[in-house]
């Protein structure tokens, strides 16, 4: 539940949070041309998306394999 809860926050930290509440601060920054606000808006959250499922899988796959070894005993 902790590591759901907490990429749950990551999660809403970058579309929400970066793509919309702080796009103005974030607009100062530039990256490749483009205000730091807007490409977290457009590209960056759906790179930290994917980075969030892939995150979740590798924990999920240590999980199975830590439980199934108990279970097999």
């Amino acid at each position: 539940m902790r590591l759901t809860v907490g990429l749950l926050i990551v999660w809403a930290a970058l579309g929400l949070g970066c793509g919309v509440m702080f796009a103005e601060q974030l607009a100062v920054v530039r990256l490749g041309g483009f205000p730091l606000g807007f490409w977290f808006a457009q590209q960056g959250a759906i790179v930290g998306f994917v980075l969030l499922i892939l995150v979740y899988a590798l924990a999920m796959a240590r999980l199975d394999r830590r439980y199934r070894r108990e279970a097999g005993r």
